[in-house]
């Protein structure tokens, strides 16, 4: 009772009340009300977007375990399907032309599993090593943290009796009859794992995370020769090992865990190589070492060492070859060594902003890799490398319709200086011949949080913005990773208030320079970026004229402080045990909902989702209310609540498509664009 004396919408996190419902639906439709004269301007958007995919298509065929599997998707169609074709067959019959494959083997038509529910999520398959069975992961609830566990016959095209709920990884045996696999518990924290055989009536369990900062998962390992069980926080982790053929029940730990160092280890045939980070070496090195004497660090070899200027991203290990992806000044490239460590070639591109993914290859012995490449003007496009001859070669090209021509539009690297002197880059997009007199509408997004990096990719939305005549920012904050592990560390903790100032850095550099001014430009995050925009909004309302907060974490204080709630006490590495004073202290300083006060505020747009289970539909809801008491303007303030749905909004490709338009139309109509 106490809590709900300071808070008077704390009620508010009950989906049950009847007033809690009363008052969603409210909302929703003062939303609809007031945005029914843009009805017309979000179907034109929607009508662009959707002109500009390419809505028949298929996905590039990847080689996994003698069957080539693709994607497809379909004009009108919400979900696409998937399919595999023997080897045999690709090479005889597709093998010069393997994006036009006609027929192949149906694995899962996700429209026909999606039918009669309002959400649907499918999350992905597993084949088994006979190519017999898949494991598929799916909900009906829109949630992308709660999944239950299926398991299809592929000859028969029919789902065998076994389905487990809050399943959270999963990997096959290689006697294809046994699985391994981890559940969530109450708090969608991922606690148990279990090995099962399908034929047994009970799984055993094989491993219990004690420690609430820690969830565990279970992985394949591309040589088949392991089951590998990682235990791991955001700063911590440790991993263990059992043999792939289906009768080992007891993990063997490799190293144990020690607080502040992430490895992972990486099985080569002949060896271990170990992915090694701790406060010393943040942004990563690998070593090398006997597959006998991996807790012997005096035997590990130096491989790839650790570097200030550049972050290790991820690792492919080969029979022949190691593929690197790293990152410096923001900006990727992958580089090839060959298992001794000599340099067999690299891939970088020489436009000032892109993107570059690896993708790898699933074979052990696979002298290829993929890797994709995008810019915010430039269309993906899928590239197959060679190790050996160090060539590059395009596999396919996002098309873009609509007349879209690369050549219309400007890629720009701005830097901002933030209050303590760190200059943040952003990537900036917009229609060539813009004039830098203040008079452009420009929209600025960002996140920074969890390490997560901010890449520039290509959109085929946000050109809808740019042809209106808007710029497009991406502020690479503080929080990410984007330049280095470092830059993560610099904005999380007690220095998570760097995130915003970075993003307020940006947002004056983009008004000094005269892209914009403060009465045209927009700002919008989601999730944890719900939470950058809220603290900006309360702390420099007057550099923005519109904001959107999607599902955003703006409850921080209450949320962090009630272990029961999903996913909370692993998120004591990200912000801080509030149960420490000094950390509470410091996020009930920045907390959005705790610190709305009565002043102006720009016209705001909240999305929400009813099912929400990352952030909770009560966070966006009660924000609202409070804004609606205090707030002393008279722009905008709409929430627009998912009644079906959780985090990731509308989960049909269209229907994320009309979300997309909804928001962009909200954004003109505060300009007065209709």
């Amino acid at each position: 009772m106490g809590r709900e004396r300071i808070d008077p919408f704390y009620y508010m996190r009950d989906k049950e009340d009847p007033r809690v419902l009363e008052y969603l639906r409210a909302e929703n439709a003062y939303t609809t009300e007031v945005m029914a004269s843009m009805c017309e301007i979000e179907e034109q958007i929607f009508k662009e977007i959707v002109g500009r995919i390419k809505e028949d298509d298929q996905s590039y065929p990847t080689l996994r375990r003698g069957y080539y599997y693709y994607a497809r998707t379909e004009k009108g169609k919400q979900y696409p399907s998937y399919y595999r074709v023997s080897e045999a067959d690709f090479v005889e019959c597709y093998g010069q032309c393997p994006t036009a494959i006609e027929g192949g083997e149906l694995l899962f038509d996700v429209n026909a599993l999606a039918e009669g529910h309002d959400a649907y999520i499918f999350a992905g398959y597993a084949v088994s090593p006979d190519n017999k069975l898949a494991a598929y992961f799916a909900n009906t609830t829109g949630s992308y943290a709660e999944f239950d566990l299926h398991i299809r016959d592929l000859e028969r095209g029919e789902d065998l009796a076994f389905t487990l709920s809050g399943v959270s990884s999963l990997a096959w045996a290689e006697d294809s009859e046994t699985i391994y696999y981890t559940l969530i518990d109450e708090t969608l924290r991922s606690t148990k794992a279990f090995a099962q055989r399908l034929t047994d009536a009970e799984p055993t369990l094989i491993y219990e995370e004690q420690d609430v900062r820690f969830s565990c998962s279970v992985s394949e390992t591309k040589t088949r020769e392991y089951i590998f069980l990682t235990a791991g926080s955001s700063t911590t982790t440790e991993e263990y090992y059992l043999t792939s053929d289906g009768s080992d029940r007891e993990p063997k730990l490799f190293l144990p865990r020690e607080q502040d160092v992430r490895y992972s280890i990486l099985s080569h045939r002949e060896k271990f190589f170990i992915y090694y980070k701790d406060k010393a070496s943040l942004n990563g090195m690998v070593y090398i070492t006997d597959k006998d004497k991996v807790r012997d660090r005096s035997a590990w070899k130096l491989f790839v060492p650790h570097r200030t200027e550049v972050r290790l991203d991820s690792i492919g290990v080969y029979a022949s070859h190691i593929a690197l992806e790293e990152r410096q000044d923001g900006l990727t490239q992958i580089r090839i060594l060959s298992i001794e460590g000599e340099p067999c070639g690299s891939i970088h591109f020489p436009e000032p902003v892109y993107t570059i993914s690896l993708k790898g290859n699933s074979t052990y012995e696979a002298t290829t890799i993929r890797y994709s490449y995008s810019s915010p003007n430039r269309p993906a496009s899928l590239y197959e490398y060679d190790m050996e001859q160090r060539e590059s070669r395009l596999l396919k090209q996002q098309e873009v319709g609509g007349g879209f021509s690369p050549e219309d539009y400007t890629v720009e690297r701005l830097w901002a200086t933030a209050p303590d002197g760190v200059r943040v880059p952003m990537t900036l997009l917009y229609r060539k011949g813009l004039q830098r007199d203040g008079s452009a509408p420009a929209l600025l997004y960002g996140y920074g949080s969890y390490g997560v990096t901010l890449d520039a990719h290509f959109s085929v939305s946000v050109l809808s913005l740019v042809d209106r005549g808007f710029i497009y920012a991406q502020a690479q904050v503080r929080g990410g990773s984007d330049l280095g592990e470092q830059w993560y560390e610099d904005g999380k903790f007690l220095k998570k208030k760097n995130t915003f100032t970075d993003f307020i850095a940006c947002a004056e550099t983009l008004i000094a320079e005269g892209y914009t001014s403060a009465e045209r430009l927009m700002a919008e995050g989601g999730s944890a970026g719900g939470l950058l925009i809220g603290a900006v909004a309360n702390s420099r309302p007057d550099l923005f004229h519109a904001m959107i907060a999607a599902v955003p974490f703006v409850d921080v204080a209450t949320t962090m402080l009630d272990e029961s709630l999903p996913l909370t006490t692993g998120e004591y590495e990200e912000w801080g045990n509030p149960n420490d004073p000094e950390y509470f202290d410091y996020i009930l300083s920045y907390s959005p909902y705790d610190n709305i006060s009565a002043q102006s505020y720009p016209h705001l747009l909240v999305t929400g989702g009813l099912n929400d289970s990352q952030v909770l539909f009560h966070e966006p809801t009660k924000y609202v209310a409070k804004l609606r008491c205090l707030k002393t303007d008279d722009h905008l303030l709409l929430l627009k609540m998912n009644m079906d749905s959780g985090h990731g909004g509308a989960t049909g490709r269209y229907d994320g498509i009309r979300d997309t338009a909804f928001e962009y139309a909200f954004l003109l109509l505060t300009l007065g664009m209709k």
